[in-house]
């Protein structure tokens, strides 16, 4: 296969488990920083007429993460690469996707524009914050889904899942808990929050019944992990058995991993689409669903021209 992966600084560990799973060898690249912090960058090996994948999670150091990935590019593509894919398993910005006040910019499509510019032919993303970022490039774009791989992990790691409800913290995740809900066979509730601020909720209301069953809380983001920790303590407080939160992106900023520790909830369950092992030493309550395997196969079937819809609704073998 005339495949090239090559790994920003933000999550080589995944970088590595994808081309482990394509039985390729991760591309050489040497990343640095100048004395004046601009960021540096030399592709180590030939990538003339090659299909290059670079691997980049919009996490961490968010601003100098997307300039590492931009000068990535852009150095793949004047080196003559056949077609230079980003592979974003968290997209950076994602949140800032309206505009929802005035005068507000709408980051996630200067994002786009900047990683078109900067020459990418295609983008590979998992569980975008908004799924109309897609409409904001011209060039294809493959929003992947968690779903599967967060399915799998609850029938094999939740004990007595049959009797448990799956919980959206906010109503903006409604459509992603009945999805689970209807294919687990199970039932759900949701749960309506009145913010004060961005960041700060003053008020929860539960609609649906969690009285002794396991509640799963299920969103795309944790970041300081307030929303999620004071719904677990409103489900707990509601008669649920046990409470365990599940999302895609595991950002863990601030002091959350120090509140996750001391809440009362069994397990975070996050993805590697930012790398977690850190927050895994740190708190035992953190649990990771490996996301290579899914990456992997989509850059396979990408490179052979086949569908990637498969990938939506199975977890690759």
């Amino acid at each position: 296969m005339n495949i090239k992966v090559f790994s920003g600084s933000s999550n080589p560990n995944l970088a590595r488990d994808i081309v482990e799973n394509l039985s390729l060898n991760l591309g050489k690249v040497s990343l640095s920083k100048f004395a004046n912090q601009e960021t540096c960058v030399e592709i180590g090996e030939s990538v003339r007429g090659e299909d290059v994948y670079i691997v980049q999670s919009g996490a961490g150091d968010v601003n100098d993460n997307l300039m590492e990935m931009l000068i990535m590019i852009s150095a793949c593509k004047i080196a003559s690469a056949q077609r230079v894919v980003a592979v974003i398993p968290c997209y950076p910005y994602a949140r800032q996707d309206k505009k929802d006040k005035s005068r507000a910019p709408i980051t996630a499509k200067l994002v786009a524009n900047m990683l078109s510019v900067a020459g990418a032919d295609h983008i590979i993303t998992m569980d975008l914050h908004a799924s109309q970022i897609q409409g904001f490039f011209d060039i294809p774009v493959d929003n992947l889904y968690a779903e599967p791989m967060i399915i799998k992990y609850i029938r094999d790691n939740i004990p007595d899942w049959k009797n448990a409800v799956v919980v959206s913290p906010d109503a903006g995740g409604a459509k992603r808990v009945t999805s689970l809900a209807d294919k687990l066979q199970i039932g759900f509730a949701l749960i309506h929050k009145e913010r004060v601020k961005a960041n700060e909720v003053s008020r929860m209301v539960l609609v649906g019944d969690v009285k002794e069953r396991i509640s799963i809380l299920v969103d795309d983001i944790a970041d300081t992990c307030g929303t999620m920790l004071k719904a677990g303590n409103k489900l707990l407080e509601s008669g649920a058995s046990k409470v365990y939160a599940i999302v895609v992106h595991g950002i863990f900023s601030g002091d959350s991993l120090k509140k996750i520790s001391e809440s009362k909830l069994e397990e975070f369950v996050a993805t590697n689409s930012i790398a977690q092992m850190h927050n895994i030493k740190t708190s035992s309550k953190i649990k990771v669903i490996d996301i290579s395997k899914m990456l992997a196969e989509a850059i396979r079937r990408i490179h052979n021209g086949e569908s990637v819809s498969h990938l939506f609704y199975h977890v690759p073998l």
